[in-house]
């Protein structure tokens, strides 16, 4: 068990606002071509944009002042080692006491163009090496970063032992209030949210072809003037399971890893995937009553890692799930993306 659980959890939170003030003054003083500007492209990771950068210099600074001294630990995030760093400098990996998965911003490219907030994320495990995987976060935190003309924003929380918890700052008052998390409670996806994510070319194809067909497997075929349900193409994995968390969604499927097989048949690569740094926040979800399972219904998990690719669905509740999960799995192994 992580050590003081309270203490670090404060700490997180201290660095999440941080990061969110410097990322919201870059917005308002930069252009957005600025912000857009990859200043770097990584062979295992995602694109790094200028924006990024303004996250990425808080990060190491302040886990190895604030952090460190009372938790060793390993940090990894884009932008570091694959294997990640251990603070202090100088500590064995195996001596550390914790491993920080962390995503300064995940939506990047929504947020740069100033079209939906982004989110900072932070989950902690103890440390168990490199077989350390997401099951084992036992404290997880996630922080709205909103947009310039948006004056409320959202801090998420959860500890493996405790239910989950939300805040929503006011940033013209300073105020602050809990905010209650509701999954939606709803018996069917008709009338709602229900997305499979297909944010870059390559993939589109094949997985709007499996939402139709699940589609109409669930709620049968169209009606003339009326729609059956709704997506929500959010390109961000911890605000998926946001608009899960709070309601507003009641099923996501995220499979662009399974399609990798039928591109290199084309001769194509595979683009941009989730990684588990996107989901290092899912033990919120979990612990707000959401249902994430991986591609073939098992539950969630990856490794504790920045480069791995990661499939992953949402269920707002056991009734949902039901609903379409039979329909699903059996629509995946009949296009044979299930191995």
């Amino acid at each position: 068990m992580i050590q003081n659980p309270t203490a670090l959890l404060a700490l997180i939170r201290e660095l999440h606002e941080r990061i969110r003030d410097a990322v919201v003054a870059a917005c308002e003083q930069h252009v957005v071509d600025d912000l857009a500007s990859v200043a770097e492209d990584e062979q295992a990771g995602d694109t790094i944009y200028a924006v990024d950068r303004v996250s990425e210099a808080l990060l190491v600074d302040f886990f190895a002042e604030r952090v460190a001294p009372s938790w060793p630990l390993v940090l990894l995030a884009e932008g570091l080692p694959p294997e990640g760093v251990t603070l202090p400098v100088g500590t064995p990996p195996e001596a550390t006491v914790i491993r920080v998965l962390v995503d300064p911003i995940d939506g990047t490219r929504g947020l740069m163009y100033q079209k939906r907030p982004a989110w900072v994320l932070t989950g902690v495990a103890p440390n168990r090496g490199a077989a350390t995987r997401l099951r084992d976060i036992q404290l997880a935190v996630q922080t709205e970063i909103p947009l310039v003309k948006q004056h409320l924003c959202d801090t998420l929380w959860a500890t493996s032992d405790g239910p989950a918890h939300a805040e929503r700052l006011n940033r013209l008052t300073g105020e602050r209030h809990a905010l209650r998390l509701r999954a939606s409670r709803a018996t069917s996806i008709a009338h709602g949210f229900a997305t499979v994510s297909r944010f870059f070319p390559g993939a589109r194809e094949e997985l709007a072809a499996l939402d139709e067909a699940v589609m109409r497997a669930t709620l049968g075929p169209p009606q003339r003037g009326k729609a059956q349900c709704f997506e929500d193409q959010y390109i961000s994995s911890a605000g998926q399971l946001y608009e899960l968390i709070v309601g507003h969604d009641r099923f996501i499927a995220d499979l662009r890893p399974l399609i990798e097989r039928s591109l290199a048949a084309r001769g194509e690569a595979l683009g941009i995937c989730c990684h588990p740094y996107d989901l290092c926040t899912a033990l919120i979800a979990h612990q707000a009553g959401v249902i994430l399972t991986d591609e073939r219904g098992d539950a969630l998990d990856a490794p504790m890692s920045v480069d791995d690719d990661v499939g992953w669905i949402g269920y707002a509740n056991p009734a949902i799930r039901a609903q379409i999960e039979p329909a699903l799995l059996a629509e995946l192994h009949r296009r044979g993306l299930l191995a």
